[in-house]
């Protein structure tokens, strides 16, 4: 059980439209997870995300699952079960990783929640 509760408070879900909107204002750098319905999350990399976080030790790193389904922004990656990972920072798509390829994703993970902090910190433009 206690399982369950660490990986629900290491992703966000987010299922709806609002929900979609909230999420693209957190602050820092969200990395989400895109999934339809019938082709759930990819549970292979949540071992690897709690242990960046663990090591990271950031709170301007987030995580979070999206069902596209019913979120009319990412009706592109719908029809499609490929692990596919969004990178959002300041409410912007920075990059986009497609499979779950976890050595890229940690490096992906690592290098835009630097370009993260240099956009927070010094103000720096954000490169899509």
């Amino acid at each position: 059980m206690a399982g369950k509760k660490k990986e629900a408070s290491l992703q966000t879900s987010v299922t709806n439209q609002e929900q979609w909107e909230e999420m693209l204002t957190t602050k820092g750098l969200t990395v989400v997870d895109v999934y339809q319905q019938w082709c759930s999350p990819c549970r292979a990399v949540v071992s690897l995300l709690r242990k960046i976080k663990n090591e990271l030790s950031d709170d301007l790193l987030h995580f979070a699952t999206a069902e596209a389904d019913n979120i009319d922004a990412l009706e592109k990656y719908r029809g499609k079960c490929e692990p596919t990972f969004l990178f959002f920072g300041g409410g912007e798509l920075v990059a986009v990783l497609r499979g779950a390829n976890a050595p890229m994703l940690q490096r992906m993970i690592v290098e835009e929640l630097a370009k993260e902090k240099l956009v927070l910190v010094q103000g720096s433009g954000r490169k899509l």
